[in-house]
C-alpha cells in the first residue's frame, strides 16, 4: 500500500487495489481506495472503526496530482512530495523508482525515503505539467512490491510575464477634421501567464502619450479621436504610447507599452489662393506657337488630389492670343502662345486667370470659395524679323517660247518691322541649278534668263529670297512654281525607222505598210497628224498613201509587175504635218525592198544576187566550195600557230645587271654617253619629270621590245607610290595590241619622291660639272656606311677594321 505525504482535497476514487500512500502539496482529505464504489454505510462503518463482514483487509490512499510553484529561485532542490509504501518497514529493503517525463532530469526521487525534488527551475509558460510513474521494488530481488502507478506534477503559475504587443509598433491613418470618437486603430496585448489562475493575465489598456488628441478603451484597446477639428496643415503626425498592465491594472502588476504612429490624412478643406495678384511677363514677337510665356501658381495647403488645380483664362484682351494649361506635376499654370504675335500690331495684352480645385467635398464648402483669380500683363517685345512675302506662294504660267528677259512675275516682300528696311531679292541657286530665271535685285521682277523647253522641263520650282539691306542675316523666302506652257515648236516624225517589202507579184492597191508619227508637243485638243507624199514624190507611179484619219496612214501599191533586176529598193518620202499653230511638218522616208514571194505572198528572197548564180551550179557544188574554203582557213591558222611557237624567247644572263628593258641590236654601244640605246624615261624621277616631254628612241635601229614607259600617262607619274606605278604599267602592257603575244620580261626603274636624301640616280649626274659631296652619308647610320666609304672623302688614314 502506497502513502503520499501532504495529500488533501481528493476527488476521485480509483479501485486499483494499490497499497500506496502519497504526501504532497495537494491538500487532500483522507479517503479510502476500494475496488468498487463504497456505499455510504460502508464508508461510515469504515470511519467508525466498527467491524464489518465484507471489510477489505487493505486500503490505499487515492492521489490526484502534485503542485509546485514555477520560477523557484532557491539554491536547494525544491521539495515536491513523498512516496511511501505500507510494505516499507524503514529498513531500506524497499527501493523507489521514478520514470516518465522529466524523471532524472527535472525531478529526482530518493530511492530509500521516496522524497521527490525538482532540481531545475520550472517555467509554466514553457511546460505546464509533467506525467510521471512510480514503483516500489524489493532492493534485494528487484521484484515489484507494488504495481506501477502514474501521477501528474502541475506547475503552479505566478505573475512573471508582462503583457506584450506582438504587432507593435502600429501605424494608423485618420482623416483630418474627423469627429470626436472616430475609431483609429485597435491594439492588442497578450500575457503569457495563466488566464485561469488569478488576475495575472487580465490586461487593462491606458494611454501614456497622445492626449488630449486621442483616447483608448481600457478593455478593448480601441484608439479613438478625442479632439475635434484636428487640422493636418497644423500638425500631421502624432506619436501615441499605449500601456497594457496585468493584474487588472492593480498595483504590482506588470506592464508593457507600444507606440502608435498616427497620421492625419488630407481632405480638401483649404481653398487655393494666388500669392501674387499681379504678374508681369514679356514675350518676343517671333515666339513660335505653343512656346511658353510664363507660369502662374495658386497655392493650396492641401495635398494630392485635393491640391489639384485647373487654370483658365476668364477675361482679358489676350484670350485669343494666349492659352493656359496645368502642369500635372507641379500644379502650375503654363501660359503659351496661341497665335503669331506682332509688335507692330499690338504691344501688350492683359489676361485674367482663375485657379480652382476640380475636386470638392460638400461638407467643407462653407470654407470656400475654392477658386481664386489673378491678373497677368504680357508685353510683346520687338525683334528684327526677316522680310515677309505677300502672298506666301506664287504660281506662274509661262509659254515655252517666251523671249529671254521677259518679266513673268513681280515678287513682292516687305520688312514687317517699324524701321521698314530696304530689301534685296535673289534666287536660291540650289533650287534653279540650270539658271533659267533671274530676279531683279531691287524690284523683285522675275524674268527668264535662258530659253525654256517644255519638252525638257515642264515644271520649275524655285525659291526667291528677300534680304534686308541693313541686316543681311534676316532673309525671307517664298516658293515659286512655274509651269511651262506648250507651244507648237516640234514637228511630227516617225517614231522609228520604217522598212517594208513588196512582192514581185504584188497587185495594184495592195497594202505595203501602216505608218504612224509622234510629236513631242502637247496641244490642248490633242494630236492630229496629216500624211501625204512629199512634193517631189507627189506623182509617184509606184506607190500611194491613204490617211486613216486616226494619226496613221496606209502605203499602197499603184501598179503591179515589180522586178528585182530592174530596181530592188524604193525610197518613198512621206510628208507628216500636225494641226498646231503654226503648222509644222517633217518628211520621213519609207524604205521598200522588192522581194520574190510564193503564191501565198510569203517572202522567199529579197537579194538580187541569187538570180546571178549559174543555173547549172548544183547544191552539192556549193557544199564542196564551202568545204574547201573551211579547210584553207584551218591550214592558215595552223601555220600561224606553228610560227609563233618556233620563235625563241629572249635569253637573259643571270649575271648581267639589267637596268632597262631587254633590247637586242648588233652594233657596239658607246658607253655612258650612248643614251640612244635605252629609254631614259624608265629611270624617271617624278621631281625632275617634265610634262609633255617626248621620250627618246633609238635612231640607228628599232629594238624588238620597245619600252612601254612612253605610254605612261602623266597622272601616273604624279602618284608617288611604286604600287600605283606598277599597276599602271601592267594595265598598259595588257592593253597594248602591238605587244608580243608571248610572255616577256619588262624591267622598269622608278624612283619615288618621298626620300629626304633626294635623288641618288647617276643617270643625269653627267650633265652637271659641279662636284657632289657625299659626306652626309656618314650621318645616316650603319646602313649607309659602305656608301660613305665609297663616295665620301676622309681626311685621316683609313681604319684598320
Amino acid at each position: 500500500m502506497w502513502t503520499s505525504g501532504r495529500m488533501s482535497n481528493a476527488k476521485n476514487w480509483l479501485g486499483l487495489g494499490m497499497s500506496l500512500y502519497f504526501w504532497g502539496l495537494m491538500d487532500l482529505t483522507t479517503t479510502v481506495l476500494s475496488d468498487t464504489p463504497t456505499p455510504q454505510g460502508e464508508l461510515e462503518a469504515l470511519l467508525s472503526d466498527k467491524p464489518q463482514s465484507h471489510q477489505r483487509t487493505k486500503r490505499s490512499w487515492v492521489w490526484n496530482q502534485f503542485f509546485v510553484l514555477e520560477e523557484y529561485t532557491g539554491t536547494d532542490p525544491l521539495y515536491v512530495g513523498k512516496l511511501h509504501s505500507d510494505m516499507d518497514r524503514g529498513d531500506g529493503s524497499i527501493k523507489y523508482i521514478l520514470s516518465g517525463e522529466g524523471a532524472g532530469i527535472v525531478f529526482t526521487i530518493d530511492d530509500t525515503t521516496g522524497d521527490i525534488h525538482a532540481i531545475q527551475r520550472l517555467d509554466r509558460e514553457e511546460r505546464a505539467q509533467y506525467t510521471l510513474r512510480a514503483q516500489a521494488l524489493d532492493r534485494r530481488t528487484g521484484r515489484p512490491m507494488e504495481p506501477e502507478s502514474e501521477f501528474i506534477i502541475k506547475i503552479q503559475d505566478i505573475n512573471d510575464n508582462e503583457p506584450k504587443f506582438l504587432d507593435g509598433p502600429y501605424v494608423a491613418t485618420v482623416p483630418e477634421m474627423s469627429p470626436v470618437g472616430t475609431s483609429v486603430i485597435q491594439v492588442t496585448a497578450t500575457d503569457a501567464d495563466d488566464p485561469t489562475y488569478g488576475n495575472s493575465a487580465r490586461v487593462v489598456y491606458s494611454i501614456l502619450q497622445g492626449q488630449p488628441y486621442f483616447s483608448v478603451d481600457s478593455k478593448t484597446g480601441v484608439i479613438r479621436t478625442a479632439l475635434m477639428n484636428m487640422d493636418r496643415e497644423a500638425k500631421e503626425y502624432y506619436e501615441v504610447i499605449i500601456q497594457a498592465k496585468d493584474m487588472g491594472g492593480q498595483l504590482g502588476g506588470l506592464a508593457g507599452t507600444t507606440t502608435v504612429n498616427i497620421t492625419l490624412s488630407d481632405v480638401n478643406d483649404n481653398p487655393p489662393r494666388f500669392p501674387q495678384k499681379h504678374y508681369q511677363m514679356s514675350v518676343l514677337e517671333s515666339a513660335p506657337i505653343s512656346s511658353t510665356v510664363g507660369r502662374v501658381f495658386a497655392k493650396d495647403l492641401d495635398e494630392g488630389i485635393n491640391a489639384e488645380m485647373k487654370y483658365t483664362i476668364v477675361d482679358g484682351d489676350g484670350a485669343d492670343a494666349f492659352d493656359i494649361s496645368t502642369d500635372p506635376n507641379f500644379q502650375v499654370g503654363i501660359i503659351t502662345v496661341k497665335k503669331p504675335l506682332s509688335f507692330e500690331s499690338k504691344k501688350s495684352y492683359t489676361l485674367k486667370v482663375e485657379g480652382a480645385n476640380p475636386h470638392l467635398e460638400m461638407r467643407f464648402l462653407n470654407l470656400g470659395p475654392f477658386q481664386d483669380t489673378t491678373t497677368v500683363h504680357i508685353s510683346v517685345e520687338d525683334v528684327d524679323e526677316p522680310p515677309v512675302f505677300e502672298p506666301g506662294f506664287y504660281f506662274v504660267e509661262v509659254p515655252e517660247d517666251v523671249v529671254i528677259g521677259t518679266t513673268i512675275q513681280i515678287i513682292s516682300a516687305k520688312d514687317p518691322d517699324v524701321t521698314n528696311n530696304s530689301i534685296r531679292y535673289s534666287i536660291d541657286r540650289s533650287s534653279d541649278p540650270g539658271r533659267f530665271f533671274y530676279v531683279d535685285i531691287t524690284t523683285g521682277a522675275l524674268m527668264t534668263a535662258r530659253p525654256l523647253d517644255r519638252e525638257e522641263f515642264s515644271w520649275h520650282n524655285i525659291t526667291v529670297l528677300a534680304m534686308e539691306m541693313n541686316n543681311p542675316s534676316q532673309v525671307g523666302s517664298v516658293p515659286v512654281t512655274i509651269k511651262v506652257l506648250d507651244v507648237n515648236d516640234n514637228a511630227p516624225e516617225f517614231p522609228r525607222f520604217y522598212e517594208a517589202f513588196v512582192c514581185e507579184n504584188a497587185k495594184a492597191g495592195e497594202l505595203i505598210q501602216t505608218v504612224s508619227a509622234v510629236d513631242h508637243d502637247d496641244p490642248r485638243n490633242g494630236q492630229h497628224f496629216y500624211y501625204s507624199l512629199a512634193p517631189e514624190a507627189a506623182n509617184n507611179p509606184n506607190f500611194t498613201i491613204r490617211d486613216n484619219q486616226d494619226n496613221t496612214a496606209r502605203i499602197l501599191t499603184r501598179r503591179s509587175g515589180f522586178r528585182q533586176q530592174e530596181q530592188s529598193v524604193f525610197h518613198l518620202p512621206i510628208l507628216i504635218a500636225d494641226s498646231g499653230q503654226p503648222v509644222l511638218s517633217s518628211t520621213g522616208t519609207l524604205t521598200i525592198q522588192v522581194c520574190s514571194c510564193d503564191d501565198d505572198g510569203h517572202v522567199m528572197s529579197c537579194s538580187p544576187e541569187a538570180y546571178m548564180l549559174p543555173v547549172s551550179l548544183s547544191r552539192g557544188a556549193l557544199i564542196a566550195i564551202l568545204a574547201c574554203i573551211f579547210v584553207l582557213l584551218v591550214l592558215v591558222l595552223l601555220i600561224l600557230s606553228m610560227r609563233r611557237h618556233r620563235k625563241q624567247p629572249y635569253i637573259i644572263d643571270d649575271e648581267e645587271n639589267i637596268h632597262e628593258n631587254i633590247v637586242r641590236y648588233d652594233d657596239e654601244g658607246g658607253g655612258e654617253e650612248d643614251t640612244e640605246a635605252f629609254d631614259i624615261a624608265a629611270m624617271w624621277n617624278p621631281r625632275e619629270a617634265q610634262a609633255g616631254a617626248a621620250p627618246k628612241t633609238r635612231q640607228d635601229m628599232l629594238p624588238e621590245i620597245e619600252s612601254l614607259s612612253r605610254y605612261v600617262p602623266q597622272t601616273c607619274a604624279v602618284n608617288s607610290t611604286v604600287h600605283s606605278y606598277v599597276l599602271a604599267k601592267l594595265y598598259e602592257a595588257d592593253m597594248d595590241l602591238w605587244a608580243p603575244p608571248f610572255d616577256s620580261l619588262q624591267t622598269y626603274m622608278f624612283e619615288g619622291d618621298g626620300s629626304v636624301a633626294g635623288s641618288l640616280s647617276s643617270l643625269q649626274s653627267a650633265t652637271s660639272d659641279s662636284e657632289q659631296s657625299f659626306d652626309f652619308l656618314t650621318d645616316w647610320g650603319p646602313r649607309f656606311r659602305k656608301l660613305a666609304e665609297l663616295y665620301g672623302a676622309s681626311e685621316g688614314p683609313a681604319p684598320l677594321w
